[in-house]
């Protein structure tokens, strides 16, 4: 099998799902890196593999001005409406691959990675953010699960039955991983660490902001799964429609009050510095 590159279709439909499927970046987030990097509202950041602004529109009150790029013309579209939607003056949308930058956009005070640098030539990737920032800055890699919590009896609902969901999309998909017109048969890369630092980074530091319960329900679940690139919409083609139908119905079994609940799996993120 020769190695998967990614192409345009990796998201294929799942950008009206994001922002109801994923669980929110917490307000926690924002003021964490605020407090570590000192953010008083002056300065640029640029949000890299941005998807719908999740994290881009949490930190905007933080910036001067924020820039998101991602190579998704759908997640862009959704970006700029939520923006609009918000009241979120200062955000510029970009859609174009990170392998594209710097692309004339200038310098910036923070540069961040959520759950995107995995997509990419991260070598690349990281060489071209070293070379953005501005003296003093910094880029922040954003370990983060916003798809799926984790195991606990805490809650006050059930869990989401996220290993049933995922048999019951191998029926439709196939037991190998999909990721656009390709395959990951081992998943997404990781050993990001000496990438930043083959890059000239130096560091890193650790932030870390706990879990939380979050409950969520049918709707937001199915949106959740249709958020993924695993299961985006696309890849089910003339059967997206009998999928959903089996999914709500597996869900409904699972919950019958269809309100489910888990813990989110703590967010850490990494600062790395020239």
């Amino acid at each position: 099998m020769t190695e998967w590159t990614w192409d345009s279709s990796l998201y294929g439909g799942s950008a009206p799902y994001y922002a109801l499927g994923r669980i929110a970046y917490p307000g926690d987030l924002a003021v964490a890196l605020a407090d570590a990097l000192g953010l008083d509202g002056a300065g640029r950041l640029l949000d890299i593999g941005c998807g719908p602004g999740s994290l881009t529109l949490l930190l905007a009150d933080r910036f001067a001005e924020v820039v998101g790029v991602d190579a998704d013309r759908g997640m862009i579209a959704e970006a700029d409406r939520l923006a609009a939607e918000a009241g979120i003056g200062n955000a510029r949308w970009v859609c174009r691959r990170a392998e594209e930058l710097p692309a004339d956009l200038g310098a910036f005070r923070l540069i961040t990675f959520a759950q995107s640098f995995h997509w990419m030539d991260r070598p690349r990737v990281a060489a071209i953010a070293r070379g953005m920032l501005e003296l003093g800055g910094a880029c922040a890699h954003v370990h983060a699960n916003t798809h799926v919590g984790v195991d606990g009896s805490d809650v006050p609902h059930p869990r989401p039955p996220h290993e049933r969901i995922a048999a019951l999309a191998e029926r439709y998909l196939g037991p190998i991983r999909r990721a656009g017109r390709g395959l990951l048969p081992h998943g997404t890369p990781a050993g990001e660490s000496a990438i930043y630092r083959a890059a000239g980074f130096g560091g890193p530091t650790r932030i870390e902001i706990p879990g939380r319960t979050v409950t969520r329900d049918i709707d937001e679940v199915v949106a959740g799964v249709f958020s993924q690139s695993r299961y985006a919409p696309d890849l089910f083609g003339g059967e997206r429609a009998s999928f959903e139908t089996d999914l709500r119905t597996l869900l409904s079994a699972a919950a019958p009050d269809g309100i489910f609940a888990e813990r989110t799996r703590d967010i850490a993120v990494d600062l790395w510095r020239p």
